[in-house]
């Protein structure tokens, strides 16, 4: 992803992700949101609390950054106020500096800053501890972001993660995580991402309305990363596939875990062969007998069933997919195109075969009940999960999708009436 003007996956029918996933671990001590503003509410303008929940004086930054609807999808960054907005011009050449200090300084353990931001899509809240981020600008202009998997990306030391940028390798060892929204004139979505890594910096989220009620996501425990880690070792351990590489160290602590798309960016051998038996079995079991899809749309449900070793539907067909093509959800048979029957049943099978249900049920999006049964499955998704205290958060890129009327597993809050967005961030 080169610019923030593309930074949610599309999801499975064109709208916000849903989701649900393990039973609930005991819940960490939260913050409670802040308060709404005494003043009335400007629609046009979402009220953010960034609370710091850690217990040490690390300081803590933020950047706040993501495309103005209403200025022609204008890149636009939150300067270092919390108030005052930064268009960048387009750079005469590729990474050049941003032009504005973006970098949000929190207030102390326990305190909360208020932010105030327009109508923004594709848009992130950074964090980073003891040191903020370095974000370029490309001709466009564009975002160059922070790369966890770009040796030369001057954030590389910092726990996070994200492909992008090129610069020499410099920076200390501080903490950096992220959390995703989208602000409308409809609603506010906003989610806590692990599509490609899990970060040592725990993520809370707490949506406010005026009439609707209140939505929470806990995230991850204050040891997640640690644990989720451990799991990933222990299932290299049991399998032998290879998950101990995704966990990156730095001076023998656990820096980040990668997912296994980002796994094989800097190993394309990583899990070679992997999902191919089990997708052998699918396609075989599918020659006999149909596989019914309900896209949740227009198109009802549709049936499709194997043939000249392509799934086949009315109006379309799907090769067999790889390995790749399973963990990305986007290439191969997976990319999305022109056809919009197709588009709706890619992230429905993406889902069952990371989740490894497609044998386990004949209708899908099927029961959560079913989902990691099969030694074979997205294990990082699973492992993710079962890391935070309430089971949800967006882990691969089709984690949305759910069976009509399912709990979300996605670590999503949504709602066309925000009155406060609270995000916290530590433990």
């Amino acid at each position: 992803m080169k610019s923030l003007g593309a930074l949610f996956k599309k999801h499975s029918d064109g709208s916000r992700p849903q989701e649900h996933g393990p039973p609930p671990q005991q819940p960490i001590q939260q913050q409670p949101p802040a308060q709404a503003p005494a003043q009335p509410v400007n629609s046009d303008q979402l009220q953010i609390a960034l609370v710091n929940r850690f217990s040490t004086s690390a300081q803590v930054y933020a950047t706040i950054a993501g495309r103005a609807l209403d200025n022609n999808n204008a890149l636009v960054l939150v300067q270092s106020d919390g108030r005052t907005l930064y268009y960048p011009a387009s750079p005469p050449a590729p990474i050049s500096p941003l032009g504005a200090d973006c970098a949000i300084r929190l207030g102390g353990p326990g305190s909360t800053t208020n932010i105030t931001v327009p109508h923004l899509a594709g848009a992130r809240i950074y964090f980073s501890l003891e040191a903020p981020l370095t974000f370029f600008l490309n001709p466009g202009p564009a975002l160059v972001e922070p790369s966890v998997t770009n040796p030369t990306d001057p954030n590389i030391h910092l726990d996070w993660g994200k492909p992008m940028s090129r610069n020499q390798d410099y920076g200390e060892v501080v903490a950096e995580s992220f959390c995703e929204f989208t602000f409308n004139h409809d609603q506010l979505y906003a989610n806590i991402s692990y599509v490609d890594f899990v970060s040592a910096i725990p993520i809370a989220l707490n949506l406010s309305t005026r009439n609707s009620g209140t939505r929470t996501v806990a995230g991850l425990a204050p040891n997640g990363l640690d644990k989720v880690c451990s799991a990933l070792e222990g299932q290299h351990a049991s399998d032998g596939q290879g998950w101990n590489q995704l966990v990156v160290k730095k001076d023998g602590r656990n820096l980040r875990a990668l997912s296994p798309n980002l796994g094989l960016v800097g190993n394309p051998n990583l899990f070679k062969g992997y999902f191919e038996p089990y997708v052998d079995k699918v396609w075989s079991h599918y020659s006999s007998k149909s596989l019914s899809i309900d896209t949740q749309a227009s198109f009802g449900t549709v049936s499709a069933k194997v043939s000249n070793s392509q799934l086949k539907f009315e109006g379309n067909a799907l090769k067999k997919p790889t390995t790749a093509d399973i963990f990305s959800c986007s290439t191969g048979p997976f990319a999305t195109g022109q056809h919009a029957q197709t588009n709706a049943i890619i992230p429905r099978l993406a889902a069952a075969l990371n989740r490894g249900t497609v044998l386990k049920a004949n209708l899908f999006p099927e029961s959560q009940s079913l989902y990691y049964g099969e030694p074979v499955v997205n294990h990082y998704s699973r492992i993710v999960h079962e890391a935070n205290v309430d089971g949800k958060g967006y882990a691969f890129p089709y984690d949305d999708v759910q069976p009509t009327g399912g709990a979300d597993q996605s670590g999503e809050v949504h709602a066309g009436d925000p009155l406060v967005w609270t995000v916290s961030v530590g433990a």
